[in-house]
């Protein structure tokens, strides 16, 4: 807040309000809503329900049932629709009720939203944003807790974000939806509840930016959106024992920023990849192909991965056995140092 002349010299500005990162997705619409006519948010149930996640709560009542508004349970509609509006002059913002609800459009988002820019020789840009609850760690069952990046990053002509802090989903939304192009928005479901301060007046994080969530100088844990709070939770554990882990942020899997990446793994020689998704063919597989080649001269032992098992997504009961966990990063260190030796 700016302060007048003749403030009190004690007055200081309000701190930013503590946030779940649900309410920080939903100040994000309100707020590209209120901002640019052009932005509509559409999906199933997203409209006077306020969505499964509640993320669009009061958006409807708020704006309209124009701006904010329910679909058919038919997703290849709802991104097709999509298509069209971007194509002339909109900017929509749809739901996918969970990350294998999605599958559906999957032939319109590869088809077409990832082709239309390349295919009109960037004459048709289509700025849209599909949202995508995504990930486990609620007991969902396999249809509403898929990992299902690797489809996305592996589609060239989509921009592809996921957030994990309420101040990212803020920021990282506010961005996609200004972006001239499709971004996929994969929301870590589990992530939901959890709070934090967020300042609407701060700098929008630039997409394709990697954070640095923690500095370390033993090994680099590289990871993103439901599996960073595990890797920092592995990295506190790790202090314990007195070694200093570092953790990696990347908010953004494409564009990736192998700059700030590489820059964590030279300095350490060490790294651990850490995703929920099974690892065969996946963005871990990617990421450490990428750091081996880069770091190569840097490294002191071979890149690790932490991930799901190559397996469908493990029942309520089972799935802490399915996800990396705290133990399971720290075998990856160990690992590590024992090849140093």
């Amino acid at each position: 807040m700016t302060l007048m002349h003749d403030a009190p010299a004690e007055r200081t500005a309000e701190a930013p309000p503590t946030l779940t990162m649900a309410q920080a997705l939903n100040r994000a619409l309100a707020d590209a809503l209120a901002a640019d006519p052009s932005v509509v948010v559409f999906g199933e149930d997203v409209g006077p329900l306020g969505g499964v996640f509640r993320i669009t709560d009061g958006l409807t009542a708020r704006f309209g049932e124009d701006r904010c508004f329910d679909t058919p349970l038919a997703e290849a509609g709802i991104v097709g629709t999509a298509v069209g509006m971007a194509m002339n002059g909109m900017r929509p913002v749809v739901e996918m009720q969970f990350d294998a609800f999605a599958y559906p459009a999957f032939e319109q988002i590869v088809d077409h939203v990832a082709k239309m820019g390349n295919r009109t020789r960037g004459r048709m840009r289509l700025p849209l944003v599909i949202r995508i609850p995504y990930a486990g760690g609620i007991g969902g069952v396999e249809h509403h807790s898929d990992s299902s990046e690797a489809y996305y990053v592996h589609t060239p002509g989509l921009t592809v974000v996921s957030p994990t802090t309420p101040q990212d989903a803020y920021g990282l939304l506010r961005a996609a939806i200004a972006h001239p192009d499709p971004v996929i928005f994969l929301e870590p479901k589990k992530l939901y509840w959890s709070t934090g301060e967020v300042d609407t007046q701060a700098p929008l994080p630039e997409i394709g930016r990697a954070r640095v969530a923690r500095e370390g100088t033993d090994a680099t844990l590289i990871a993103y959106g439901p599996s960073v709070p595990v890797a920092l939770a592995a990295a506190e554990a790790a202090a314990e024992d007195g070694r200093s882990l570092g953790v990696i942020d990347l908010r953004s899997l494409v564009p990736f920023d192998d700059e700030t990446v590489c820059a964590a793994v030279r300095a350490t020689g060490r790294a651990v990849v850490i995703a929920e998704a099974p690892g065969f063919a996946s963005m871990a597989a990617e990421i450490a192909a990428r750091v081996s080649e880069r770091c190569f001269h840097h490294l002191l032992a071979p890149v690790r991965r932490v991930t799901g098992f190559d397996t469908p997504f493990a029942p309520p009961k089972l799935e802490r056995f399915y996800l990396p966990d705290v133990d399971r990063i720290l075998d990856a260190v160990d690992a590590l140092q024992w090849e140093d030796a």
